[in-house]
Formats: structure tokens, C-alpha cells, sequence
């Protein structure tokens, strides 16, 4: 059975003074008619287990541990009893959503999931966070970059680039070294290729993300992670 990949969009409200402000996210599923890997599980567990139907969820696997990342990842496991994967640098982040549990898998760079015949590698992607990952899959020509690479570039937390250097270190050296047709599938938004946003880079690195002139502000809560309170001086 020849493995594939599928996206629920999943939906939230959260209210900042007085005003409430609409968050969508992307989960991916991967696997074939008789198993899958869910990557990062938004609020909607529901939703998201109408998808998978009756195939078996082997793993649920977070890109970040932000709030809006892990959210239903442990109803979404619960079901078949399926592990929780969350970087090791991310595990204090995602206590802050789950105060009582930690995963079952402390992901690595390199490291490597199966599902459907097909395999997904871990490449450490921090910058957003410090155990930001992206999960590179060679035989669907895919990768999945969460919050690390969007559509419209780097992605931010709450509207800031915590650690910009870093992430565009993960994004040039882990991500634009892939095949130009590789696609990217992200956390939030639409997808693209590697070919599509690799132009871009210099301007990035030149300080465009960051210079000219005065940004126009994203919504507040575009990424879903500013209402959630979300803190990353955390130990390591």
C-alpha cells in the first residue's frame, strides 16, 4: 500500500483583551490504509481522528513544544495507545500545555520513524525554540518544517524572531540542502517547495526580516502562541 500524506486544518478561539482572535494550524498525517503518524496535533483531537479513521496512530510526533503543536496530542494517542515524540530541549516547554506528562520520546537529530514503507528523519531545526525539528521524508519528496519555515518565510513567535540567527542557520543548512522539489509543509498556512522560498534566502540573510522599513504588524495571534502565555527562558 503506497503511503501518502494529509492535512486537517484545525481552528481555535482565544480572547486577549476582550477580543478574540481566530488561530488555524496545520496537521499532517502520514502513513498508508493501515497505519499513520500524526505530526503535530492542534486543539481539535476530534477532527483530526475523523481523519485517520480506522487506521492505527503509531505515533504522535511534535515539531515544538508549543502550545499550538501538542495541544491534542494526548487524546490523539490515547486511542491506540500510540508514543508522544517531542525534542528533548522542547520537553520544558511542553510541561507548560501538559504539566503532569512528558513524552514518551526525547527526538535527536537523525533520528528515524517508520510508517506505510516510508521512512521520517529528524533534522534539528531550533530557532523558534530550542528542540524546534523538522521531519524530512526522502520518499514522498516532503518535508515538514512546522514553525520553522512558513510560506511567507521564517516563522515567529508572537510576532518576534526569538532566535533569528539560529533558525536561519537551521533553515540554510538543514532545510535549502534539500532537493529543490522537495515540498514544505508547514505548521500554518499553505505549502510551497524548497525552490520556492531557497531565492529568498540571502535577502534574509542580508537582514531584510529585520531592516527597512517599519514591519506591518501580523495579527496577534496568527501563530496561536501569544495568548498561551508562552515562556522560553526555560532550563535546559
Amino acid at each position: 500500500m503506497t503511503a501518502r500524506i494529509e492535512r486537517v486544518v484545525t481552528s481555535g478561539v482565544v480572547e486577549i483583551e476582550d477580543v478574540e482572535h481566530k488561530v488555524e494550524n496545520n496537521t499532517w498525517i502520514v502513513g498508508d490504509d493501515d497505519e499513520v503518524i500524526v505530526i503535530d496535533p492542534a486543539r481539535d483531537a476530534e477532527k483530526i481522528l475523523e481523519k485517520v479513521g480506522e487506521r492505527e496512530v503509531l505515533a504522535v510526533i511534535c515539531t515544538h513544544g508549543l502550545p499550538d503543536h501538542v495541544g491534542a496530542a494526548i487524546e490523539v494517542a490515547a486511542r491506540d495507545e500510540a508514543v508522544i515524540a517531542v525534542h528533548t530541549r522542547d520537553k520544558r516547554l511542553w510541561r507548560q500545555t501538559w504539566e503532569e506528562t512528558w513524552p514518551d520520546i526525547d527526538m535527536e537529530d537523525e533520528g528515524l520513524f517508520a510508517v506505510g514503507g516510508v521512512e521520517l528523519e529528524v533534522l534539528a531545526t531550533p530557532g523558534v525554540t530550542p528542540g524546534g525539528v523538522s521531519l524530512y521524508c526522502e520518499d514522498l519528496d516532503a518535508v515538514f518544517t512546522g514553525k520553522t519555515l512558513l510560506m511567507d518565510g521564517p516563522g515567529k513567535l508572537g510576532g518576534e524572531y526569538p532566535a533569528l540567527s539560529d533558525q536561519l542557520t537551521s533553515i540554510g543548512e538543514r532545510l535549502f540542502t534539500l532537493p529543490h522539489e522537495t515540498r514544505v509543509l508547514p505548521a500554518h498556512g499553505e505549502e510551497g517547495t524548497i525552490g520556492d522560498l531557497e531565492p529568498q534566502f540571502d535577502n534574509w540573510l542580508s537582514g531584510s526580516l529585520v531592516s527597512g522599513e517599519e514591519p506591518v504588524a501580523p495579527p496577534p495571534l496568527a501563530d496561536g502562541t501569544r495568548a498561551a502565555g508562552v515562556r522560553l527562558d526555560l532550563d535546559e
